[in-house]
């Protein structure tokens, strides 16, 4: 088993003089297209084609992700001004509904004011 964080001095030493110890798992796009070059019989031009469409695929995928991405931003941000706003109507809402003091009335008959 290989570890991801350290390498041993046989596999630094490898890597410096471009060897390999274990096969890659993935094309690069480029190496997709030097293979091309090299291999001709029928099915592996069919093979590397598809692989080419799939790479054009993921490209695409991923510009839409970047597409949706960016419009859930300006969604979040009106949604967000949205909640503010909603906010301030909710406060002005619960101030009408809170009755109003009492206003102090004026006592009822005629007051006349003491001299002495």
């Amino acid at each position: 088993m290989r570890t991801r964080f350290s390498t041993s001095r046989s596999q630094s030493e490898d890597f410096a003089k471009g060897r390999r110890r274990c096969a890659p798992y993935v094309f690069t796009k480029q190496g997709v297209a030097m293979l091309s070059t090299v291999l001709n019989s029928p099915r592996a031009i069919a093979v590397n084609i598809e692989i080419m469409r799939a790479f054009v695929r993921l490209r695409e995928l991923i510009a839409s992700n970047k597409e949706l991405a960016a419009k859930l931003d300006q969604l979040e941000k009106k949604l967000n001004t949205h909640d503010k706003a909603i906010t301030k109507i909710m406060h002005a809402i619960r101030q009408l509904m809170t009755p109003p003091e009492p206003a102090k009335k004026r006592p009822i008959g005629f007051i006349t004011s003491k001299e002495t």
